[in-house]
């Protein structure tokens, strides 16, 4: 993996993220340099969802109130069906959303996130993929969705799964390596 030194990353999440795409993102982008930042509504700690059943807490770097988008360089969004159900509810992640998008940050989400990018209105126009669940979601709201293991769209990065982590955290890397992207909103 390529060195990301000097680069700071924000995981937005709250509870019921699914584990594995919250952890593995988190280990290999610190293991690559980056610093990387834990960010929820709620500060202290949040539960993940492991397969089919809660998983183990993850500490909060950050609250939400607390972050400002301009001190990152990328935003990862996990999936799970219940984090992105909620975030997608919160108009403060939202509004924390669209401010990277507005500074032309890599922006990487997996499994149900796009959710959470469909609400904030960022994905009509885009090729993107997601969990098979949600492609009528993506669909609907003006997206070219294709069923591949990870898609980048000028800087906006979807994967379908947690068996996709590896190739999603790859081109997570990539679009970080490649700088700010000067893009419109969908």
């Amino acid at each position: 993996m390529s060195n990301l030194d000097g680069k700071k990353i924000a995981i937005l999440a709250t509870h019921g993220f699914e584990q594995s795409e919250l952890e593995v993102p988190l280990h290999k982008l610190k293991a690559a340099g980056a610093e990387v930042h834990v960010i929820a509504p709620e500060a202290g700690e949040i539960t993940g969802w492991d397969q089919k059943d809660w998983g183990r807490g993850v500490n909060v770097d950050l609250a939400l109130d607390e972050a400002k988008a301009a001190d990152y360089d990328a935003l990862v969004l996990p999936g799970g069906q219940i984090n992105p159900d909620l975030l997608r509810l919160n108009t403060e992640a939202l509004a924390f959303i669209r401010a990277c998008f507005a500074g032309g940050k890599t922006i990487a989400a997996v499994c149900h996130a796009p959710w959470v990018l469909i609400e904030a209105g960022l994905v009509e126009g885009r090729e993107m993929t997601c969990y098979n669940s949600i492609k009528t979601d993506l669909k609907n709201a003006g997206a070219h969705y294709v069923d591949r293991e990870v898609v980048a769209d000028n800087g906006i990065v979807t994967s379908r799964k947690p068996d996709d982590l590896k190739a999603f955290v790859a081109k997570i890397v990539e679009e970080i390596e490649e700088g700010t992207h000067n893009r419109q909103a969908a």
